[in-house]
């Protein structure tokens, strides 16, 4: 039963929380189907239900969950490792955001967000100083034999020139190989870097990981157009109409071959973001395209999620699998669509360690739901200025034993 239980609980927080497409049940059509509910006594054993004649909500939630829950998709991240050589700490240096690591040659690569020296905030002189680790970033790359100790490459991707929509900083990576070409998708910021700046997402490819890189003139992705500000003062949260979930910024993309078409998968934030009762209201997105340059149209279905930060997505068994972290109130889940817009929980896991997850994209992805969080990069704040790239490892979890007591 306990191995059960965890998938009990997600299942729970996809009826509670997750959006439906659906019109909503009027109470007629509930009762019917509850009366189509069959209480058998090992179901009733199962749930650990007292009495079949007095049914709680909770239980009633539970009595429609499927029977065959199992623990394929609970696992538990370890503590965060330092890695060697170039990508050790090193103050009065940002690097952040890791990439997916990709193989080639034999060697692994991951690309990153790469800045120097303290953060101002938005206090100071926004047009001179740095407003935050991320600003005033460009994007540089390393490679290693064993993932584990690392050479800083070089330069990859640097900002654009005055005036361009990427001059401000370029951040926030992600790599995608498709029949041998390479594409790196990132954040961009134009300067003023004000608190109501609006980010976008650019592009750039080349025929080797080793570059050079070709970028994109314009952005392959902005903020919906359809919020509007109150007043002329710098406060993100004062607005006449929010808009979209994603009117206010498009972040973290990541672009996934699907299906015949490309999927560019993007965090959204909303202008007048609100804390609610699942914290930050942050949502999914997900923009399609026929060519991997483009162009990407935005999915009429979004947002695709009610929770989560950085995007962390991979294919599996024809669907796409995703890890939500951080923010909102599913939080802490794994979830997998079969059409790569519709997901549903399939676990809720026990925090996560590691944050702007760079996946193992050399894995065997389809050998289990997670095998592809067993390995890979994160990012640590070493301190309010700066962050180092580190690695975590992650493990099925299917017992739970006392000490000196023998596992099932």
């Amino acid at each position: 039963m306990k191995k059960n239980i965890i998938r009990l609980l997600s299942i729970m927080c996809l009826f509670i929380f997750t959006a439906c497409s659906e019109t909503i049940k009027t109470e007629k059509e509930t009762a019917t189907v509850e009366q189509k509910i069959v209480i058998t006594d090992e179901l009733i054993d199962e749930l650990g239900i007292t009495n079949r004649d007095s049914l709680s909500a909770a239980s009633k939630r539970a009595l429609q969950w499927p029977q065959d829950l199992g623990n394929e998709w609970f696992i538990q991240f370890s503590d965060l490792k330092p890695l060697k050589g170039d990508l050790a700490y090193e103050e009065g240096v940002v690097r952040r955001d890791p990439s997916a690591v990709i193989k080639e040659n034999g060697k692994y690569y991951v690309w990153y967000s790469k800045s120097v020296g303290p953060s101002q905030g938005f206090g100071g002189d926004i047009e001179n100083e740095k407003v935050f680790p991320w600003d005033r970033c460009d994007i540089w790359y390393a490679t290693s034999e064993d993932g584990e100790t690392w050479k800083e490459e070089g330069l990859a991707v640097a900002r654009g020139e005055k005036g361009t929509y990427d001059d401000r900083s370029v951040f926030t990576v992600e790599i995608m190989k498709f029949e041998d070409k390479y594409y790196l998708c990132y954040q961009t910021v134009k300067s003023p870097y004000n608190v109501r700046v609006k980010n976008q997402v650019g592009l750039a490819w080349s025929n080797s990981p080793n570059g050079p890189w070709t970028k994109s003139e314009e952005p392959i992705l902005s903020p919906a157009d359809n919020g509007v500000w109150k007043g002329e003062e710098q406060n993100r949260f004062l607005v006449e109409k929010k808009g979209d979930f994603d009117s206010h910024k498009v972040h973290d993309p990541c672009i996934i071959p699907y299906k015949g078409k490309f999927y560019l998968y993007y965090k959204g934030e909303q202008m007048g973001e609100k804390i609610t009762f699942g914290g930050r209201q942050i949502r999914h997105g997900v923009a399609i395209a026929d060519n991997p340059l483009g162009p990407y149209v935005k999915s009429p279905y979004n947002p695709i999620s009610n929770s989560g930060h950085e995007i962390c997505v991979w294919p599996y068994n024809d669907g796409i699998a995703a890890l939500i972290t951080t923010d909102g109130p599913e939080k802490n889940t794994i979830q997998w669509s079969p059409d790569g817009i519709n997901f549903e929980i399939m676990s809720v896991i026990p925090g996560v360690s590691a944050h702007a997850i760079g996946l193992d994209r050399s894995a065997d992805n389809e050998k289990e739901p997670t095998e592809i969080l067993r390995w890979g990069l994160s990012h640590i704040y070493n301190n309010g200025d700066y962050q180092s790239i580190m690695s975590f490892t992650s493990e099925r979890k299917t017992t739970h034993a006392a000490k000196g007591e023998k596992a099932k």
